[in-house]
């Protein structure tokens, strides 16, 4: 996919956070956190346990002040797919992937409609009517992704969507992730512990080290897509960013 460089997504600029913890002292979480995003990029964040990624998720997207530093956002409409997929267990595939336009006030008939085809997007259209318990990790995934889709998403926030899923499963759903980027145009910003598969789906990725949680380092990803994840040039990536999170972690 070709992004359009001109243009800038998300922007921070040495932004700063702190939270209370449990005896109210205020500890330092985000420290001058600086990178952008082009529209239409796709950005991995990686890094340690502790590293304030989760946080800056919620930074971005403004459900958490900031100390200091300045965040300039270029979307519109943000849409989350969780790790642990936050279906409602008492709703259909169809009406958990709808619940978002309801909450919107999107008439019955519409948002329905709206849904059925974002499970197609996803190949679960013949599961609409199942409940999250009789579905498998990876297709509860899918249904999370239809249900951020269903917004027409301009930022698509990712957090670990892989890592609760088997193999075959997650080469499976990093397939029609990256027909569904291409097609939509959005850009992605994904938490992703995984070091070949940030490689594999990134343009960017942000290594961020911890105590507190700052960028250490910015890397791009410019192997030809489709990406050869046996290929020479990717084991190279591979070993050179383990290197790297080993320093940082």
């Amino acid at each position: 996919m070709q992004n359009n460089s001109t243009k800038i997504a998300l922007a921070l600029s040495r932004v700063s956070a702190r939270f209370e913890d449990d005896k109210m002292r205020e500890v330092p979480v985000l420290k001058e956190i600086s990178f952008s995003i082009p529209t239409g990029g796709f950005a991995s964040i990686i890094g340690p346990s502790g590293a304030g990624k989760s946080t800056l998720m919620r930074v971005v997207l403004g459900l958490m002040k900031i100390e200091s530093g300045t965040i300039v956002r270029n979307f519109s409409k943000p849409a989350m797919v969780f790790q642990n997929y936050a279906l409602f267990p008492w709703l259909s595939a169809l009406d958990n992937v709808a619940f978002g336009l309801r909450m919107s006030g999107v008439p019955k008939k519409e948002r329905e409609k709206i849904a059925r085809e974002k499970l197609k997007e996803v190949g679960l259209e013949h599961l609409e009517k199942h409940y999250p318990a009789a579905l498998s990790g990876g297709q509860r995934q899918r249904v999370g992704l239809a249900r951020a889709l269903a917004i027409s998403p301009d930022l698509l926030i990712m957090d670990e969507p892989f890592s609760n899923l088997d193999t075959i499963t997650a080469e499976a759903l990093k397939k029609d992730l990256l027909k569904i980027w291409r097609a939509y145009g959005m850009t992605i910003l994904m938490i992703n512990h995984l070091i070949p598969d940030a490689i594999e789906l990134s343009d960017q990725i942000i290594i961020m080290g911890a105590r507190p949680g700052s960028v250490r380092e910015i890397i791009s990803i410019d192997l030809p897509r489709p990406r050869d994840t046996r290929s020479e040039r990717f084991f190279k990536e591979v070993d050179y960013l383990t290197g790297v999170i080993r320093e940082v972690s």
